[in-house]
């Protein structure tokens, strides 16, 4: 493959300033009938141009907001005013909640004002719904301040400034946060580096998968493509005092469709995984048995073995991402997308056969696009790469009954997340992809893509950024496992300024 091209434009619409997630089931303060609800927003660089906004609405059913009056101050409510227009909101992502209101995302576009780096105000009022009921403006934990004019200071709103910048874009600008604690000790070298670049030839292409670290401390992953046979890699780094060590243990044919999971392995060590387009064109499980089980074969010396073939009916499509083998020889695992609902399956296989224990999406504010699944204590624990109530896919668990933990948010690091792995003492750990638009020059915005690792950790389960990497010409696809240390190991599929790598943190 070749090195895909940034995609450069005269603008872009970026996040200046972003202030969420939605709650939706808090509180929040009306926005018309007189009522003026201001939060506080930062810009971070010289020159930026205020392009539209979104926030979190609640409305009655069957309302639309329409318009609203918004405005940009130096204070609340008042003060200099940069922008004072009434604009036209769309709605996208609705969902209810159990007060009964639908929670929707708004949007607005406008030609606003260039602001220099401070700190300013942006003010809604008037807003108007078709019914003339109120509409309401959702309340979080965000980290600006807000007030209403009629009780003075209140929690923050969520909500999101878009624009350009005449730098970069506030998403590559965002800093890492800090980890929560766990219970496992951490590496003592919390750091990222390479340990592994591929070269797209014998050893493989496109590392589309997690690793899984056996006793001794090697990692065996795969490549979705490359290799002598066109069909990627299953591989084997092994730790040595002059680094990590790379051996091929099979080659894939081109038939068989390209593995695409994180491998599993099993007591006797045979490796599980899933390719995307083997069998009927649907995907498939396999194993891989080591040397001294089977006789070599022309691809290696280890053999495979079709467990099972998805038929792309209720049993779903597409198999991929992390998966689960218990103590008894059962696999749980996702399939992205068919199903009774089309929007993929979480699965169980045993020696009966395959059987669906979860069709996406089941109910209003559901995942879609099952990307994983990893074992808890107390239950199963996946991901979704889209769908929930943000549309930007959702974290959910089996544990007492299938229920959704956590919706990820668009339009930054953590949404759409494509990657989930599990640490001893609970913790779950994600990534992500997402764009972004950086300065260049004279000739317009460059469009970039970043990825991130970040934590989730109960009982919250609020994402915790771990690691960016930001600047590539080309959407990456990350995936992390963990070790008994704490440490992080994972794959990106990157082709532009990043090779593709297997990496550890």
């Amino acid at each position: 493959m070749q090195a895909r091209q940034a995609r450069r434009v005269p603008g872009g619409n970026n996040e200046i300033y972003t202030n969420g997630p939605i709650n939706g089931n808090v509180d929040a303060w009306a926005i018309n009938f007189g009522f003026i609800v201001s939060d506080s927003f930062n810009v971070g660089n010289d020159g930026s141009t205020v392009t539209g906004m979104s926030f979190g609405a609640w409305l009655y059913p069957g309302d639309t907001l329409t318009s609203t009056e918004l405005s940009i101050t130096s204070g609340p409510n008042g003060g200099t005013t940069y922008f004072d227009q009434t604009v036209n909101f769309t709605q996208t992502g609705c969902s209810s909640n159990e007060l009964g209101f639908n929670v929707c995302t708004v949007t607005t576009s406008f030609e606003g004002p260039t602001l220099n780096s401070d700190t300013y105000w942006v003010n809604l009022q008037n807003a108007s719904v078709p019914s003339g009921d109120p509409v309401y403006w959702d309340e979080n934990s965000g980290p600006s301040q807000a007030e209403e004019n009629e009780v003075g200071s209140i929690p923050s709103e969520a909500f999101t400034i878009l624009g350009t910048s005449n730098c970069q874009s506030s998403a590559q600008a965002k800093l890492a946060t800090a980890a929560k604690a766990v219970a496992v000790p951490p590496s003592p070298t919390q750091t990222y580096r390479v340990i592994y670049n591929f070269t797209g030839g014998a050893d493989g292409a496109v590392p589309a998968a997690g690793l899984v670290i056996d006793a001794a401390g090697n990692l065996y992953g795969t490549t979705s493509g490359g290799g002598p046979f066109g069909g990627g890699t299953a591989f084997r780094l092994s730790p040595s005092a002059s680094g990590w060590l790379f051996n091929r243990v099979y080659s894939f044919p081109a038939a068989n469709g390209g593995p695409d999971s994180t491998l599993v392995l099993g007591a006797d060590g045979t490796l599980f995984g899933t390719t995307n387009g083997a069998g009927q064109g649907n995907g498939m499980l396999f194993s891989l048995s080591p040397p001294g089980h089977i006789l070599p074969s022309v691809f290696s010396n280890w053999m495979e073995t079709t467990l099972y073939s998805f038929t792309g009916s209720n049993d779903g499509a597409h198999p991929g991402g992390s998966f689960v083998l218990d103590s008894s020889g059962n696999i749980y695992g996702n399939a992205a997308t068919a199903g009774a609902n089309q929007g993929g399956t979480l699965y169980e296989l045993t020696s009966g056969g395959l059987q669906v224990l979860h069709a996406f999406p089941a109910f209003p504010g559901d995942g879609s696009a099952p990307a994983g699944v990893v074992k808890g204590s107390d239950g199963l624990y996946g991901i979704t790469g889209s769908g929930g109530v943000q549309g930007s896919g959702t974290l959910y668990t089996t544990a007492g009954g299938y229920q959704v933990l956590h919706n990820f948010v668009p339009g930054g690091p953590e949404g759409n997340p494509t990657g989930l792995a599990a640490d001893q003492a609970g913790n779950l750990y994600g990534t992500d992809t997402y764009s972004f638009f950086a300065c260049y020059g004279a000739g317009g915005y460059e469009e970039f893509f970043g990825t991130s690792v970040f934590q989730l950790s109960p009982p919250g389960w609020t994402p915790s950024i771990l690691q960016n990497v930001l600047e590539l010409l080309g959407p990456v696809y990350y995936q992390v496992s963990t070790d008994a240390l704490g440490n992080l190991y994972g794959t990106t599929n990157s082709y532009d300024i990043l090779s593709p790598v297997t990496y550890s943190s």
